[in-house]
């Protein structure tokens, strides 16, 4: 098995970092975290619970427009996934290019670099402020599928552990979510400001989600295989590349039976572009 050098690590020779983003103690964020763990299957309960119980009390009730609402809120969803990705770009870029493809699975430079601390944390926090998106599908009566809720309670529960575990090969996930969501919540923020945009922009937003799917069980895969056959020093726990694999391919599952559906069945019902179908 080959060992690694911590020592000998670099990390990304950002241009520029923000105050914030270096006064983040990581070491005690993780043991806030952690603690903060069993809470989670909390907040996922109750979304469940006030997502199907408003679906019940709008039954009966006219949709809310909500349209202003919605501009801002994609708009500040899209802007934070640019910066998310830009940020946490950088470092995949830099592992990849200096120690190549097995480390960016197994091996995790976060205790050195506060700027992938920050906005890691960031990206498991956002999971729970995404819940907001069902607010909207519910309160204007659009559609509510179960890969939208499913997806939202499964990515809150399985990035929280990786935050705990400091799983390697979850900067991948990051890096791509951080991506599809810039794309997705610009594209939403423009169907709610009226543009009319043409219906491959929405079929390419499915298409990446899916393939982000594909890429993730690749992840689970080769973090599995770099484990059993102690190819190198690999820092995933065995059960997380498990739990990765069955939940991305579930994903890849539900989100190619969308696809399906709305794009390529001859007979399938319309489905509205301005649904919220998955936020990934």
């Amino acid at each position: 098995m080959d060992k690694l050098d911590y020592m000998s690590i670099t990390i990304p020779n950002y241009p520029y970092t923000f105050n914030f983003e270096n006064s983040l103690a990581y070491s005690d964020t993780v043991i806030r975290i952690t603690n903060h763990y069993p809470y989670c299957f909390c907040y996922c309960f109750f979304y469940v619970v006030l997502t199907f119980a408003g679906k019940y009390f709008m039954s009966s009730r006219p949709k809310f427009e909500l349209r202003g609402m919605l501009v801002l809120w994609n708009a500040l969803l899209a802007m934070f996934s640019i910066f998310g990705f830009l940020r946490m770009g950088s470092e995949l870029y830099h592992v990849l290019s200096h120690y190549g493809f097995q480390h960016s699975i197994c091996i995790s430079y976060i205790t050195y670099d506060p700027v992938m601390a920050f906005w890691s944390l960031l990206f498991i926090l956002s999971k729970i402020v995404e819940f907001g998106d069902t607010a909207f599908i519910v309160l204007r009566k659009q559609p509510l599928q179960f890969l939208h809720w499913y997806h939202h309670i499964t990515v809150l529960l399985y990035a929280w552990l990786c935050f705990i575990e400091d799983a390697p090969h979850s900067r991948w996930h990051c890096v791509i979510n951080y991506f599809v969501h810039s794309w997705m919540y610009s594209y939403y923020a423009l169907k709610a400001m009226r543009f009319s945009l043409p219906r491959w922009f929405a079929m390419s937003i499915t298409m990446l989600q899916t393939l982000q799917m594909v890429w993730g069980c690749f992840t689970a895969i080769m973090a599995y295989n770099y484990i059993t056959n102690n190819q190198i020093d690999c820092h995933v726990k065995s059960h997380n590349a498990k739990i990765c694999l069955l939940l991305y391919f579930s994903y890849f599952v539900l989100f190619s039976r969308f696809f399906k559906q709305a794009y390529l069945s001859n007979n399938c019902r319309k489905i509205k572009e301005s649904s919220k179908h998955a936020q990934d």
